[in-house]
């Protein structure tokens, strides 16, 4: 396993540790360690991608793995935030994204199983950091702080972006379940 590849596992093995200080209320700064937690998750997101461009480890355990890193980090804060008695999220937002991401992993499976293995799009990469920085806002304010207006920007805004990256995959990717291969 490459180094790009470890750096994602990593990504992968922060999620408890995030999910636990997230819902763990009883502990002092709970939200400031758990959203140091997930800062240095999401930037791990950036690291192993460089690393494995700049030294050419582009594999195509990352091309998989990587992305289902990223959805397991963002999809973990949003079922979080909808456990939180302040709720930061509407549960529906919640569901739809979540929903855009099994139904891109699903594709994703599908077509590995055909021998395709479909990389991260632009739309999906901006969605993501989007998210990110969605989930970043949500976890420091999310003790009984009113919400204001720049979170429910990036919450929608994550929304809508959610919903064009997964227009542009089925969009980009139609010809492999239209030509039979999958």
């Amino acid at each position: 396993m490459n180094l790009p590849n470890k750096i994602t596992m990593f990504r992968v093995v922060l999620i408890p540790f995030f999910v636990f200080f997230m819902l763990s209320e009883h502990i002092a700064y709970h939200n400031y360690i758990a959203v140091a937690i997930f800062i240095v998750a999401s930037l791990t997101d950036m690291l192993d991608g460089k690393i494995a461009r700049k030294y050419n480890l582009v594999s195509n355990f990352g091309k998989f793995m990587d992305p289902l890193a990223d959805k397991l980090l963002v999809s973990s804060a949003m079922i979080c935030f909808v456990a939180l008695p302040s709720n930061p999220m509407p549960a529906w937002v919640v569901i739809v994204i979540i929903a855009r991401e099994f139904i891109i992993s699903g594709f994703r499976l599908v077509a590995s199983d055909a021998g395709v293995v479909i990389a991260a799009s632009y739309w999906g990469k901006i969605k993501t950091v989007t998210q990110m920085i969605m989930s970043i806002l949500l976890i420091v304010n999310f003790d009984g702080y009113i919400i204001n207006i720049v979170e429910y920007v990036f919450i929608y805004a994550a929304l809508v972006l959610t919903v064009i990256s997964l227009v542009d995959y089925m969009v980009k990717n139609w010809s492999v379940m239209r030509d039979g291969n999958m």
